[in-house]
């Protein structure tokens, strides 16, 4: 996975290109009605139930616009919440707060969608040891929120990009001419480079489970569309050799009797790349 300080930097990214994306030269409806130096106030409101996530990265915008902004904390990452629920006050310049309040806005929603879908698949999971896992199904440009999202509903981060994990999918399996070619050429290419990151190797059937234990320096095996009956035969051919994560078209009928399978993991694209954003909005108060 990737460093903390790798991770900031993305958030920084992000939250630069979309008030570049959002402001351009200028805020001119702000600019042309709000004195620039009239003062105001305004509140995070809920519209809608789930659990909120986006609020360490609202301050994170509010700093980027106008660090003299302030912000009155009611409720935390990871918070349910409800209807009418007020998550923060920002004051200060109305100005800055308008520039900021789309960007707020929009991550918020997005972000509280998916913090909201991963709790309702991790309380679906509760009793078993199976962890959920996203993927990089995620939405061009701001997959760190979407992932910190992920996080903050329960879930656990997959590899964060191509850069820091290897998966051997079937795509490469076929090319490289075979799961052994595959994942010796991979870890001869690790060696070359010095780089010390985890492979996974993806599985299509339960003789290609064999190939893959038959080689050593696997960290974790996709077990990936496979049938009940055969997760479980999957599971018990890899016992304690490495982990487990199941994937393909799992969703909230179907992941709790694949969690009974006795896997690690369960990977879900639509943690991401299927939610509708929750309900809120930032109006001016007295």
């Amino acid at each position: 996975m990737i460093s903390q300080e790798q991770f900031n930097k993305e958030l920084e990214l992000i939250i630069t290109n979309a008030i570049r994306e959002d402001i351009g030269e200028g805020d001119h409806t702000s600019l042309s009605c709000i004195p620039a130096n009239a003062e105001g106030k305004a509140k995070l409101l809920v519209k809608d139930e789930g659990i909120i996530a986006g609020v360490e990265f609202a301050k994170m915008v509010f700093a980027h616009v106008d660090k003299d902004l302030k912000i009155e904390t009611l409720m935390n990452d990871g918070d349910k919440v409800k209807y009418g629920d007020v998550v923060f006050y920002v004051s200060g310049k109305s100005q800055s707060i308008l520039q900021a309040e789309r960007l707020v806005l929009n991550a918020m929603q997005r972000m509280s969608a998916i913090a909201t879908k991963t709790g309702f698949f991790v309380d679906l999971l509760e009793g078993t040891q199976t962890k959920v896992l996203d993927t990089r199904k995620t939405t061009p440009g701001i997959r760190a929120i979407e992932k910190w999202a992920v996080k903050i509903g329960g879930g656990v981060n997959h590899r964060f990009a191509l850069y820091d994990m290897v998966m051997i999918k079937d795509n490469h399996i076929d090319f490289a001419g075979g799961i052994t070619q595959a994942i010796t050429k991979t870890k001869n290419y690790l060696a070359e480079k010095g780089l010390d990151i985890k492979i996974i190797v993806e599985a299509r059937d339960l003789d290609e489970i064999k190939e893959i234990l038959s080689n050593e320096g696997v960290y974790r095996i996709l077990i990936d569309n496979f049938n009940y009956e055969d997760t479980r035969k999957a599971v018990a051919l890899i016992g304690d050799k490495c982990l487990t994560e199941s994937s393909g078209g799992i969703n909230e009928k179907t992941i709790r009797k694949y969690a009974e399978c006795g896997v690690d993991f369960i990977s879900s694209g639509a943690l991401t790349h299927s939610v509708y954003n929750l309900d809120l909005s930032l109006k001016a108060v007295d």
